[in-house]
């Protein structure tokens, strides 16, 4: 199984990354309790080996031989919004191999293709300081095809836009709170840097939980620079990737009044995810996927 990023070569092919992460990941995993089957009957399935037989049609299989399973209208077993943040600080690293943006399209990827094996359905929302990109949740193929496609798309341009943009990440998941009116799984990929105040992130995630849904925050962080400012002691110029500031600096001066600074926020917006009961997950861009994925399987076997 493709497990680290240094064992992917490039992210050309999406899906066939997605289909490699993914790899025995679905074992053991069952069916969570957003079921639709007390809608009305739509069609007859083929049965899969090892689905529970509840619902297969028994007077069918007497006259065919062959095992159907009844497919009712709203059938799915989960609705999952996979919400991803395409601002420009999630293009950091520039000079790595593969950016915070890459490596949460990777994770996006890898978990569409779980939601494609359980028959859940899938919808994908690309977001900067407005929403670019959304979709409905469905569970066909060829809707999962296009979602691996958008994901491709943002991926394919690593430069930095830092013109001036209306608009804040927490007016974006207020906007989608609002936009998703049947209970889901929320997913969030984001660095969570934005414009506006701490405030306004921790009332906008509150809001998606107001509205019921069972929410993930991957927090996505180079956690090595980002967090722990692990530099080279000599002068380094750092450029603000949303707004192209620029200052010129020894990163050893000011390591540990930075680490103070970025430890808070991390622990504030963990405690406050705990306060409405949202599960957050640091996402170091330099762990396995599997490391970063396994908080996902979880949260979706609790959901059985």
């Amino acid at each position: 199984m493709l497990d680290k990023l240094s064992e992917i070569s490039d992210l050309n092919n999406l899906e066939f990354v997605a289909a490699h992460v993914t790899e025995g990941f679905i074992t053991g995993l069952h069916k969570s309790p957003f079921h639709g089957f007390s809608s009305e009957f739509n069609e007859h399935r083929l049965y899969n080996k090892g689905e529970s037989t509840r619902h297969i049609d028994w007077k069918l299989y007497a006259r065919s031989e062959k095992l159907f399973i009844k497919r009712y209208e709203d059938e799915s077993n989960l609705r999952c919004h996979i919400l991803i943040d395409t601002s420009s600080s999630m293009k950091y690293p520039k000079s790595a191999k593969f950016n915070k943006l890459e490596f949460s399209a990777v994770c996006a990827a890898a978990i569409i293709n779980l939601l494609r094996k359980q028959r859940d359905a899938v919808a994908l929302t690309l977001f900067d300081k407005n929403i670019d990109f959304s979709s409905d949740a469905k569970i066909s193929p060829v809707h999962a095809k296009m979602l691996f496609t958008k994901l491709q798309e943002a991926i394919a341009n690593r430069d930095i836009t830092t013109e001036p943009e209306t608009g804040t990440i927490a007016n974006c998941l207020h906007q989608i709170a609002e936009n998703i009116h049947k209970r889901s799984l929320v997913i969030i990929f984001s660095d969570m840097l934005d414009t506006g105040s701490n405030n306004e992130i921790f009332s906008a995630l509150q809001h998606l939980r107001h509205a019921k849904h069972d929410v993930i925050l991957f927090h996505v962080m180079d956690k090595q620079t980002e967090l722990d400012f692990d530099f080279e002691n000599r002068p380094y110029k750092f450029v603000d990737m949303e707004t192209g500031a620029q200052i010129s600096l020894n990163p050893m001066d000011y390591k540990e009044i930075y680490r103070k600074l970025s430890g808070e926020f991390c622990n504030d917006l963990k405690n406050r995810c705990g306060m409405f009961d949202i599960d957050y997950v640091a996402a170091d861009i330099s762990k396995s996927f599997k490391e970063i994925l396994i908080p996902y399987l979880l949260k979706r076997s609790v959901l059985h």
